[in-house]
């Protein structure tokens, strides 16, 4: 049997490298790490989640501040944002977070940590490059992928030689821009309109397609969109994008609007945000005989490339690009490479959630994914604004839509309203656990909070079954029931 100097080595140490690092280590396996940046926890750490979501939060507070009067306070003079200090606290989030992916966590488990590019010079072995200069090859057992992804750069004329922003460059901005024009309309796109504008920006999002957040339903797509209107966010949707313009002080964007005419914008700044490419480059995935698909990396159920024992998960694969999904296929890679017990992905119940405010969470099939399927379905919802809580907040808006099959079985949940990520965790437990809807429309929610509108949705086409004239009938015949007392129908609150 051949000597190899690792049992397995990760490449790359974002959330699904370091998931089977950490496993592997755990379980006696000799692990090496590979990751070509100067620190460990990937795109989510750096510039993505983490960053994002602090940034969010720094924007719905400003927000908030100058919306004092709606809550029944004095109104306030809120002065400018001094974007530095914004910078400032989302790098203190991050150092804070840090240590959790440190080198001596990692060492302490049991696996050793190497900074450098990796170069697979035949199926077992590579050739790391440290960045340092040193370079070694090294053999193992087992390979994992885990190199994640980089933002999409469009083929668009002028854009190599006009200063752009990614969300590598976004968070670390030295000033807030007066004015931002955003390419793109998928969750990054959104999630940055809105914060920027809260903050002060003048924003334009410009879209290929009619509608933003495009792979989901446009009636919920279009609640977050009135939102971010009404905050100031202008849309461009529906367009050919032109080319770009570097004017200095001001970039221009050129693109053919939906009525056919040619328009320009100009920000003072240009975040290209769409959508993500996998990391594939410079890794000699050839010389391993792995095999690359139209979106990344191609794997089967088991996260297995065309080498078998060779594995790739997390945004590499070009699937579920989320971290959630990163640290998930990370876990079903040790599962198959360190314990050798046959396991598959699964990703009927795989959630997601844009942080807009409302949010804009996922699980399951929506309509489009349904009609596309071919599948019969009937919808029911709930509107915020029915929910005591959303009203005692002032956060009125958005729905919840439940996809029932002919069967009345669960297809998929949509929730655009406030927290509506932390609302959908009760539905990843439902749904994935394969709870009955009976169950959850007859469980107790205390009151009042936002998640009675899952437990009113559940239990919203079981009434009709419950209250039906067949059942009044039955009643009325074993008990002599005499019937409503006042006109109307009930509206089945409370």
């Amino acid at each position: 049997m051949p000597q190899y100097d690792y049992d397995i080595a990760v490449i790359g140490a974002g959330a699904a490298g370091l998931t089977v690092a950490a496993g592997a280590a755990q379980a006696g396996a000799k692990t090496l790490i590979v990751e070509k940046e100067p620190a460990m926890g990937g795109d989510c750490l750096h510039y993505g989640c983490v960053p994002s979501k602090t940034l969010i939060k720094s924007a719905h507070i400003y927000h908030q501040m100058k919306q004092a009067a709606r809550y029944g306070l004095p109104e306030v003079a809120v002065p400018a944002v001094d974007f530095s200090r914004v910078r400032e606290r989302i790098q203190r989030v991050i150092a804070t977070i840090q240590p959790h992916d440190s080198p001596e966590r990692f060492c302490k488990l049991g696996a050793e940590v190497a900074f450098g590019r990796a170069e697979f010079l035949d199926e077992h072995q590579a050739r790391i490059t440290t960045n340092a200069g040193e370079v070694r090859k090294v053999s193992a057992k087992s390979w994992v992928v885990a190199t994640g992804s980089t933002s999409a750069v469009p083929r668009l004329e002028g854009l190599d030689s006009t200063p752009y922003l990614t969300n590598r460059e976004i968070f670390s901005l030295d000033s807030l821009p007066s004015s931002l024009m955003i390419i793109g309309g998928g969750p990054i796109a959104v999630e940055m309109a809105q914060a920027f504008a809260r903050l002060g920006s003048r924003v334009h999002v410009i879209q290929r397609s009619p509608q933003i957040l495009s792979r989901e339903d446009a009636d919920m797509a279009g609640l977050v969109q009135s939102v971010l209107e009404r905050e100031g966010v202008t849309f461009h949707l529906g367009t050919e994008l032109l080319r770009v313009r570097d004017l200095g002080q001001e970039r221009e964007v050129d693109f053919r609007a939906q009525d056919g005419m040619e328009t320009s914008v100009r920000g003072a700044a240009l975040l290209v945000a769409l959508g993500r490419s996998a990391t594939t480059r410079g890794l000699g995935l050839k010389n391993a005989g792995v095999e690359i698909g139209s979106k990344g990396i191609s794997v089967d159920a088991r996260l297995r490339t065309s080498q078998k024992h060779i594995y790739a998960c997390g945004d590499v694969t070009g699937a579920y690009q989320f971290t959630h999904a990163a640290g998930y296929e990370g876990g079903v890679v040790v599962t198959n490479a360190v314990f050798h017990l046959p396991r598959k992905a699964d990703y009927t119940w795989m959630p997601a959630c844009t942080y807009t405010d409302p949010e804009f969470a996922s699980l399951g099939l929506n309509e489009k994914q349904a009609q596309k399927q071919g599948l019969d379905y009937t919808v029911w919802t709930e509107e915020f604004v029915e929910n005591d809580r959303s009203q005692a907040e002032e956060e009125r808006e958005g729905r919840i839509k439940l996809l029932l099959d002919k069967k009345s079985k669960p297809l998929g949940v949509q929730i655009v309203g406030p927290h509506a990520g932390e609302l959908l965790a009760e539905w990843v437990a439902v749904l994935g656990g394969k709870v009955k809807l009976s169950t959850l429309a007859g469980s107790v929610h205390p009151y009042p909070t936002l998640a009675e509108i899952n437990k009113k949705v559940a239990g919203k086409h079981l009434s009709e079954k419950i209250f039906s004239d067949g059942v009044k009938k039955t009643l009325k015949f074993f008990f002599g029931f005499k019937g409503r007392a006042c006109g109307g129908e009930p509206d089945g609150s409370r």
